[in-house]
């Protein structure tokens, strides 16, 4: 994106704080008049107390009759604007870091919500592609440059061009001819900002990017930490993170060697700006041209008059490595979902349950085909086992059921109408999933049982809890269901974790019921409370049951089994599903075909 593109994309981003903007650039501006006032009481001192020259405009008017008591009055009225200007200064200086603090840090929130947000909102390919932790440095600290951009970049920028104008006014009113010397090396300074605004770029992106490498490599280290210490392994992990946060390392250096020439070659062009000036200066002075007090107050002017073009200089600088960030902020929120909600997508308020797969097809790509042309329907309540070796699609197919994904080929219909015409939300909200590995957060029990209805009440919570077998572990515990589980749960059991896990799926009450290996992990003994737990929860439920251990499947009323992606048998011929390949044949050789139905 170009700087133009960015800029603006930016300034939409940033309209609801306008009014803040607007009230942060009044008060910036302020800076300029007060930089004039600056040294308006060393001239007076100077020409007025010590030499003879009149006050400057209306003061002269105030000139008493007595010499004595002039120049006394005089020197006080310099002393006093000297604190009058330094207390001017300072409260605008403070009224600039509230208002910026408070609409910078609300700038920010905001654009890292909607990022948040629509992070969310991508698919669950897109993530395990380019890996969280790209996304979570792009949300916590890509984001930021929308502040650095908007205020700390864009703001200041104006407000020196406006006190830039202002000095070269009153310095072209004193002298024009030192103004125009001073701004001979203007152009200097554009030229050296466009020559290194490409490279500024270019380097930030490289820092960013290797940045957000090596919090990837923080990220899967602590979130495995137990596989790491089990393998001995720490030393190895720390020596990965070394180099990747190296590489960072020595970008940044890089970056800041541009930084740095680009400071030393701006600060010696206004160096040789200011030598020349002192020396046209002092000729006029000792010509007549000019007094004492006006070459000081050109000086003054000068160093306020290059400080503006220095601040110019570097947030062109500065404002590149923002900019790279803003750029990755950007491309985040122009990822498109790879689920989106059709423009007409009809509301579901809850599904009866029968499910058909149309010929599905899918693949991670085009040379990883996961499941080949799967037909197969399932009417309302019926519970299906699904089996098969490591890779066969089984995990992929329930996926697809749930719209994690959507197939490259075929349909898959709830209640007879593809699952892409359903509002997103809807759909999922029709699933109640217990996966291998349950998912709690780091928050008490009960808030996790809850997190399939938040508004569910606390009778409500610990029936389900009853239901699931959990509540008798669950009151044992020292602060009950206000017991903190620990980051993914890791303070209870294996078994704990998967019964609170059915009882949120118990009080999410959903007519789909999606259990994937839910015992594979746990003891016979646990499994056998489990398994109890799920014959409760299947009641009345469309459930599609994920296992290795056969056994496991022996309540659900059919039994798939996948290979290689495609559907190969049916165990329990006395219910048929149509489509399926290698399917049961009747004692006259017939294919069985039609709807999963009581034989």
């Amino acid at each position: 994106m170009t700087d133009m593109v960015l800029l603006r994309r930016l300034a939409r981003q940033s309209r609801p704080y306008w009014l803040h903007i607007g009230a942060l650039f009044a008060t910036s501006l302020l800076a300029s008049p007060l930089a004039l006032l600056a040294p308006l009481p060393l001239k007076i001192a100077v020409d007025s107390v010590i030499g003879t020259q009149p006050l400057p405009g209306p003061l002269e008017a105030l000139r008493p009759s007595d010499a004595t008591l002039f120049n006394g009055a005089v020197l006080a009225l310099a002393a006093g604007l000297v604190v009058l200007v330094a207390l001017l200064t300072h409260l605008q200086t403070l009224g600039v870091t509230l208002l910026s603090e408070y609409t910078g840090e609300k700038l920010v929130l905001g654009f890292r919500a909607q990022l948040f947000r629509h992070s969310q909102r991508l698919s669950v390919g897109y993530h395990d592609t380019r890996g969280t932790a790209d996304s979570t440095y792009r949300i916590m600290w890509d984001a930021a440059a929308i502040q650095y951009v908007s205020l700390d970049g864009v703001i200041p920028f104006v407000t020196a061009a406006f006190t830039l104008g202002a000095m070269i006014y009153v310095a072209a009113r004193i002298d024009w001819q030192l103004a125009l010397v001073a701004l001979t090396i203007s152009p200097v300074l554009v030229l050296l900002s466009r020559a290194y605004r490409r490279r500024l770029r270019r380097q930030a992106s490289e820092v960013k990017q290797l940045e957000s490498s090596a919090l990837a490599v923080v990220q899967e280290v602590l979130t495995s930490l137990r596989v790491v210490k089990a393998f001995g392994q720490e030393d190895q992990e720390e020596g990965r993170f070394i180099v990747r946060a190296t590489e960072g390392l020595w970008a940044r250096i890089r970056l800041a060697v541009v930084e740095g020439s680009f400071s030393f070659l701006v600060g010696i062009v206004m160096a040789m700006g200011t030598s020349a000036v002192l020396f046209i200066g002092v000729r006029h002075v000792q010509s007549g041209a000019m007094t004492l007090g006006e070459l000081l107050l050109i000086m003054g002017y000068l160093a306020q008059l290059y400080e503006p073009l220095q601040t110019i200089g570097r947030k062109a600088a500065s404002m590149q490595g923002h900019l790279a960030s803003a750029e990755r902020a950007f491309a985040l929120l122009d990822e498109a979902p790879d689920v989106p909600d059709r423009p007409d997508a009809r509301p579901l308020a809850r599904a009866a349950g029968a499910v058909s797969f149309r010929n599905v097809s899918f693949g991670y790509g085009p040379d990883r085909t996961v499941l080949d042309g799967v037909s197969f329907d399932v009417p309302v309540g019926a519970k299906v086992g699904i089996s098969g070796t490591t890779g066969a699609g089984k995990t992929t197919l329930v996926s697809l059921l749930t719209r994690f994904y959507d197939p490259t080929d075929g349909a898959i219909l709830l209640d007879g109408v593809d699952l892409r015409e359903y509002r997103l939300a809807d759909l999922r909200n029709q699933f109640a999933i217990v996966l291998q590995e349950p998912v709690l957060f780091s928050t008490s029990i009960a808030e996790n049982i809850a997190y399939a209805r938040p508004e569910a009440s606390s009778q409500e919570i610990i029936e389900a809890a009853k239901a699931a077998n959990a509540h008798e572990f669950i009151v044992s515990l020292p602060q009950g269901y206000d017991t903190l589980v620990g980051e993914h749960g890791m303070r209870l059991s294996g078994g704990e974790r998967q019964r609170v896990a059915l009882a949120r799926a118990f009080l999410k009450d959903a007519p789909i019921l999606i259990l994937d290996e839910p015992t594979s992990s746990v003891d016979m003994v646990t499994e056998a409370a489990i398994m109890q737990a799920m014959e409760r929860l299947m009641v009345g439920r469309t459930t599609f049951m994920i296992a290795h251990r056969l056994s496991t499947l022996d309540s659900c009323d059919v039994r798939l089994e996948l290979a290689h992606g495609r559907l190969r048998r049916i165990e329990r011929p006395a219910l048929v599903l149509a489509g399926a390949q290698d399917a049961p044949r009747d004692d006259a050789g017939m294919r069985l075909a039609g709807s999963l139905v009581d034989g």
